[in-house]
């Protein structure tokens, strides 16, 4: 299958499918609403031919719908109707679970996305289970997500900031009890350091993510796997 895959962040919607090196980038931030989206996604992709359409989420996914309107983005994202907006069948998911889900390489791996805010996602022996850490308190009256994402960085510096980072992925490695971490996202290029034995993933793990979605739940749909909210990679 032609699988076109979206993952919409807080400062870029990407867009790509397999055989293409380099996404195409659309701006976005707080005027990207879901009906803006699909129309400008539909601008740039005149001529691709697409079975099927992946999208990346920045905020919880339930049931393949979001379940709440994203942070730093418009709103309408609840109730558009996306199947009807690009013609085919879409599965969506939060965008840290799709990055997480094509960067995956066995045994229990965290993952956490270093962008507008932060994403994160657990893949444990092939099983993906999302995760909304990014609003937990983190210390100072603040969250995960103050310290770590972009405010954060503005607001600290980029060394205070790396050092949060640090304390951040070691707390969450040791809480969630994971044999690796992996970083995505484009503040990564910003980390003045990389903690040891952390892993940074690029661009494509997001549209390798949306290429083995579409698979995983193609084949868990057959075996009647529940529930939705869970994809099993490709092994």
């Amino acid at each position: 299958m032609r699988i076109l895959v979206v993952d919409v962040g807080g400062t870029n919607v990407k867009v790509c499918m397999a055989g293409r090196k380099t996404p195409v980038k659309i701006r976005s931030g707080e005027s990207m609403t879901a009906a803006r989206m699909a129309a400008e996604v539909r601008k740039v992709i005149e001529g691709w031919q697409y079975d099927a359409v992946s999208i990346g989420y920045p905020g919880v996914v339930r049931h393949g719908r979001p379940a709440h309107e994203p942070h730093n983005l418009g709103g309408g994202w609840m109730r558009f109707n996306y199947e009807k907006a690009f013609g085919v069948p879409v599965k969506i998911i939060n965008d840290a679970a799709m990055q997480a889900l094509g960067a995956y390489a066995g045994g229990r791996m965290l993952f956490l996305g270093l962008g507008t805010g932060l994403g994160s996602a657990v893949v444990a022996d092939g099983v993906l289970m999302p995760l909304e850490l990014a609003h937990l308190p983190y210390r100072g009256g603040r969250t995960y997500e103050d310290y770590v994402g972009v405010r954060g960085l503005m607001r600290l510096g980029r060394k205070k900031w790396t050092h949060h980072v640090h304390q951040v992925i070691a707390l969450l490695q040791a809480a969630l009890q994971a044999d690796y971490v992996v970083l995505g996202g484009g503040q990564t290029k910003k980390l003045k350091a990389i903690p040891r034995g952390v892993h940074v993933s690029d661009n494509r793990a997001a549209i390798r993510g949306g290429l083995r979605l579409w698979d995983s739940l193609e084949r868990r749909s057959r075996r009647s796997l529940a529930p939705r909210s869970l994809a099993r990679l490709r092994r």
